[in-house]
């Protein structure tokens, strides 16, 4: 049997050579590609580059002779200064590297540049991240049902052929009829010209009355006969799987700007590769609201301006006729993601708290709040910043049994630590 590799092999280097050194320097091409996904824009970060790790991370363990053993005589071409036992001193500023230019970190090894394929940056930089508690609803059927093993059958494809039953049963045949083996007719003809050889006439008619019933037994007989063939059956059986959907709700009003839209949308994007690259059957529904919400397809949801009032409760509203008219909670993981900058009509607050706490949160799996906020406001924690309307109504609807979960950004490198924490994959303990 040959077994040929017909892999892509990227840039023509060798392939398995490449996932080696993937494996070792996992942990720092992973770092890597964090650092360098949050330089990127929002079309370039899911594709893939050049990431750099330190020179240290890709050493290999090698074998040196110990320098105080041994004997070894050196001849250094163009030698006019050291005889032999003569020390050469080290030369000062240690081992150089980076040109001329000096070393800030006492570091002086050029870092290591690696090229990732987008498949291999996207399952580093998704690797780790999961869905919440997916996989407490009713199951469904996929629509191409996987094949199982399913016994043997006496007819079916070659490519189906059991070899190791077919010969089983052709044993056990054989055993069965008594069919002579090779070996027991080679003992009998050599027995037949022994007894031809000494002149034996009984032994002889004996001997070739035998060798010829079981040479026409052994012709009788067949090695492998139909009968004996067998076929691996499969049967197609329901796989089950997960039905889920992800609601993304972002506020598009006049007092969001620019800014809090960008880290808005740089959250989304984040959740939308997520979701397309980590599941096959997850649906993702996009509203986005003002005054009054509407569903919207993404492009619109990323990139359409839009302004107005701000109702919070619209989107809520929204979401729940989606809900009502294509996804009944008994048959589907209902998970919500919220981006807002906080501010609410006053009115609206008290009604927003009731559907989500009568309506949303019961059905969800999981709701997560993410408020942007301008770049130079002061943080949350500081002692004389109050908090927004909706921060403190969503606040006071958290608990130990509600799947409500809030974070705060408020720059553009906050986002992807934000998102990994709301999303990070927990353990078995952590999640019981």
């Amino acid at each position: 049997m040959h077994v040929i590799d017909r892999r892509p092999n990227p840039r023509g280097k060798s392939l398995s050579n490449r996932q080696r050194f993937l494996r070792r320097a996992r942990a720092l091409v992973r770092q890597a590609v964090r650092d360098a996904s949050a330089q990127r824009s929002i079309k370039d970060v899911e594709k893939g580059g050049d990431v750099v790790i330190p020179g240290s991370g890709v050493r290999e363990p090698v074998f040196r002779r110990d320098p105080r053993e041994g004997v070894r005589d050196h001849v250094l071409p163009g030698n006019r200064e050291y005889v032999a036992g003569d020390e050469i001193r080290k030369p000062r500023g240690g081992q150089g590297g980076r040109g001329s230019e000096a070393s800030d970190d006492g570091d002086g090894e050029d870092a290591f540049r690696f090229a990732l394929t987008e498949q291999e940056f996207l399952d580093l930089f998704l690797e780790d991240l999961e869905l919440p508690d997916l996989a407490k609803k009713r199951l469904a059927s996929l629509e191409n049902p996987a094949w199982r093993r399913a016994g043997f059958m006496a007819y079916g494809s070659p490519a189906n052929l059991s070899v190791a039953r077919t010969l089983r049963n052709s044993m056990s045949r054989r055993i069965a009829l008594k069919r002579p083996k090779r070996g027991a007719m080679e003992e009998l003809a050599q027995a037949l010209e022994a007894a031809k050889a000494a002149g034996d006439e009984a032994e002889i008619e004996r001997l070739t009355l035998e060798l010829e019933k079981a040479a026409k037994r052994l012709s009788l007989i067949p090695y492998i006969d139909p009968i004996d063939v067998r076929y691996r059956r499969f049967e197609p059986t329901p796989k089950p799987i997960t039905q889920a959907v992800m609601f993304c709700l972002m506020d598009v009003s006049g007092s969001m700007t620019e800014h809090m839209k960008d880290l808005a949308k740089r959250f989304y994007m984040l959740l939308y590769i997520f979701l397309k690259r980590r599941y096959r059957h997850v649906d993702v529904v996009f509203i986005r609201h003002t005054h009054r919400a509407e569903e919207v397809d993404e492009d619109t949801f990323f990139h359409s301006p839009e302004t107005g009032g701000t109702v919070v409760s619209t989107a809520l509203e929204e979401m729940m006729r989606v809900v009502a008219t294509r996804y009944r909670p008994e048959d589907w993981n209902i998970y919500a993601a919220q981006a807002s900058d906080g501010d609410n009509l006053g009115a609206d607050n008290d009604k927003t708290a009731a559907i989500l706490t009568s309506a949303i949160l019961p059905i969800c799996q999981y709701f997560a709040y993410l408020e942007v906020a301008s770049e130079d406001e002061p943080d949350a924690s500081f002692p004389h910043q109050r908090p927004s309307a909706l921060w403190r109504t969503y606040r006071a609807l958290t608990g130990p049994d509600t799947p409500l979960t809030m974070r705060r950004v408020r720059r553009r490198t906050e986002i992807y630590p934000v998102f990994r924490e709301l999303f990070e994959k927990k353990s078995a303990g952590a999640a019981a």
